[in-house]
């Protein structure tokens, strides 16, 4: 097979790691991958991997017409059978460029904690959790697949020479303090509250504990997140809060830490490391991995809703208090949480479930009046987010992230529709 993949965008962040890291995955199984989009960060990674690398036109508002159009050249060219998009704008282009080659295939991941309507119900769409896959049955979409966010086990694991000593001493982190780590994208929708949350649990914990909380990432609200780790250490009078910025390869971060905070893809590569991992979600949701959680999270994903924002640093604050002192603890969770991504996170079975989605999407081709009738109820959709959007921009209340600031874990749930069809 010859697939295209088309990361959401080439900055450092989950949804695009797992795209790269899957594609090479895919590659080294025999097939010919070409990862595209505008070049950032991640082009190194996808060099690293021995893989294609061709640049998106500059594209201005998204979906775009100069993408949609540079993938249908670029597919026939070189004969491409499957293009495969991540998220919403790559997932719509690669569409619509498929929508000009007859025998060409699109299929879509989403990786959002919800899924935009206006993606055609017919184009093969792979989510991460069965939470969001129940879901979109319910409201009608004929092929969804559960393929959760996978780990390069050999690349993330416990022993690794990372330099640890040594970058503890660039971020100034103390020698014998406890360290809990949180890898993540600084991003307003979804993670601000839970960051800002874990600063102030850190800064409550008794001097006597010497807890350092490790922050590896940027993003838009890295300002903020400055201004406030600036604060408690001025509090504090010691280094409380390490901001390491974006780490190209923040494995280190993970290897370092005595427990882990975080969610979707950087909460599985903190339990390939071995780490005891605390949930991360929103409303104040904080949850500690142990066997008896390993359920509910298997099918919401890494991630939850609490019962409000106002009790979740002092909610973490417990989970710390009580695990850091507690070495075996420690170890007997971080043992669990490795076993669990070796039997169902792993990359390789990752891929063999990838390849499996491709070759289904290569015989069920939709078109005629399923394609149209399908086309015409996204547009739909797509019309009526961008006027919400417009007027919401007007109103001084518009989102980074629309799909990430509605998340199915919050949402009520869905009824399916009836035998003869939408209600």
């Amino acid at each position: 097979m010859r697939i295209l993949v088309y990361p959401h965008d080439l900055g450092i962040g989950g949804s695009q790691i797992n795209a790269i890291e899957l594609a090479g995955a895919v590659h080294r199984m025999g097939h010919e991958t070409i990862v595209y989009g505008r070049p950032g960060p991640l082009v190194e990674k996808i060099r690293e991997l021995g893989l294609e690398f061709v640049a998106a036109p500059n594209m201005g508002r998204r979906p775009s017409m100069a993408a949609t159009r540079a993938l249908a050249e670029l597919a026939e060219r070189r004969r491409i059978d499957v293009l495969h998009g991540y998220e919403w704008p790559p997932s719509l282009e690669c569409y619509l460029a498929a929508r000009r080659l007859p025998r060409v295939s699109a299929v879509s991941t989403v990786m959002s904690m919800a899924i935009a309507p206006f993606i055609p119900k017919h184009v093969p769409l792979t989510v991460g959790t069965h939470q969001i896959a129940e879901t979109e049955v319910a409201l009608g979409r004929s092929a969804v697949t559960v393929l959760e966010p996978p780990v390069d086990l050999d690349a993330n694991r416990p022993g690794l020479d990372l330099a640890q000593g040594e970058l503890r001493k660039i971020w100034g982190v103390a020698d014998g303090a406890y360290v809990v780590a949180v890898v993540s994208r600084l991003a307003r929708e979804l993670k601000l509250e839970g960051i800002l949350s874990a600063m102030d649990a850190v800064a409550s914990l008794p001097v006597t504990m010497r807890v350092c909380l490790l922050i590896a990432g940027d993003g838009p609200a890295g300002a903020e997140v400055s201004e406030r780790a600036d604060q408690i250490n001025i509090r504090t009078g010691r280094r409380t809060v390490v901001l390491t910025g974006e780490l190209a390869d923040p494995r280190a971060a993970y290897d370092m830490a005595d427990v882990c905070l975080g969610m979707g893809g950087s909460a599985l590569r903190a339990l390939a490391f071995g780490k005891p991992l605390v949930v991360q979600g929103e409303a104040g949701f904080w949850e500690l991995l142990t066997p008896s959680s390993l359920e509910n999270f298997l099918w919401q994903g890494w991630y939850g809703v609490g019962g409000g924002q106002a009790g979740g640093a002092s909610a973490l604050r417990q989970i710390l208090w009580d695990i850091l002192p507690a070495e075996r603890l420690r170890a007997e969770l971080g043992g669990f949480g490795r076993r669990v991504v070796e039997h169902r996170f792993s990359l390789g079975h990752a891929a063999e479930a990838q390849l499996d989605i491709y070759s289904a999407a290569l015989e069920t081709r939709s078109g005629g009046r399923v394609a149209y009738v399908g086309d015409v109820e996204a547009a739909g959709h797509f019309l009526r987010y961008k006027v919400r959007r417009l007027q919401a921009r007007l109103a001084g209340r518009g989102t980074a992230d629309d799909f990430n600031a509605r998340p199915v874990a919050a949402a009520p749930p869905v009824q399916a529709f009836p035998a003869g069809g939408a209600a």
